[in-house]
C-alpha cells in the first residue's frame, strides 16, 4: 500500500463525536511518550501531521486521520502518564476503553512498546484486558534504532518469552522505528490485508 493522501479530520474526547464509522479505522496506542504521533508521521510520510512533543502526555484527545479517503487512522492518548491528576487519568481511560469497546469499525489497534525497556507491567495488563474483551491487536515495538541489532533481537526474544508464560500464543509482533521507517511496510501490509475484511 502506498499512502498518497493524509490529512487531519477531528479531536475527539468521546466515542460518539468520532466520524460516522463507515471506514474501517486503526488506533495506535501505548505509554506516553511511547512515539506514537512520530510513528504516526512516519508511516503516513508526513512530518507534522500529528502534533510530536518532547513532553510525556500531550495527547489528550483521540486524534482522527483520514488516509487515501479509504480509512481512519487513530492517535489515542498515551496511558501511565504520572504527572496528570488521578482524575485527569481514570477519565482518559474511560474514554478510551469505551471507544475500544463500542468502536463498531475498529479492525484492530497497533500496542506500542518501547523496545529499549524490559516488559512493563502496565503494558502487559493492558493487552492482557485487550485479549480478555477479544480485540485484536498487534504488539508494535518502538525506537529499535536507539539499539544494536544484537540488544535489539534480544530484547525482544525476552520480551515474547514474558509473555508465553501465561500466553499460549502471541498476536502479530511489528518492530518499528521513526526515525529509520523500520517496521512501515509491515504496518501498512497489515492494514491493507484486514481492510478487506471490514463490512458496513
Amino acid at each position: 500500500m502506498e499512502i498518497k493522501e493524509a490529512e487531519f479530520i477531528t479531536s475527539s474526547v468521546a466515542e460518539s463525536q468520532c466520524p460516522k464509522p463507515l471506514l474501517p479505522e486503526y488506533a495506535f496506542i501505548g505509554r506516553s511518550n511511547v512515539g506514537k504521533s512520530m510513528l504516526v508521521n512516519m508511516i503516513t510520510g508526513k512530518r507534522k501531521l500529528a502534533k510530536v512533543s518532547g513532553s510525556p502526555g500531550k495527547t489528550i484527545t483521540m486524534n482522527h486521520f483520514l488516509i487515501n479517503k479509504s480509512w481512519y487512522l487513530v492517535d489515542l492518548p498515551g496511558y501511565g502518564f504520572a504527572r496528570r491528576s488521578k482524575n485527569d487519568r481514570k477519565k482518559w481511560e474511560r474514554m478510551v476503553r469505551h471507544y475500544i469497546l463500542t468502536r463498531s469499525n475498529l479492525m484492530s489497534l497497533f500496542v506500542l512498546v518501547d523496545l529499549r525497556h524490559e516488559p512493563q507491567k502496565i503494558d502487559i495488563e493492558f493487552m492482557e484486558w485487550l485479549a480478555m474483551s477479544q480485540i485484536p491487536f498487534v504488539i508494535t515495538f518502538t525506537k529499535a534504532d536507539k539499539l544494536g541489532k544484537v540488544k535489539s533481537e534480544k530484547n525482544l526474544s525476552d520480551y515474547q518469552k514474558a509473555m508465553l508464560q501465561t500466553w499460549e500464543s502471541l498476536p502479530p509482533v511489528i518492530v518499528t522505528s521513526s526515525n529509520t521507517g523500520l517496521g512501515k511496510e509491515e504496518i501498512l501490509q497489515y492494514i491493507d490485508k484486514t481492510n478487506g475484511l471490514f463490512r458496513i
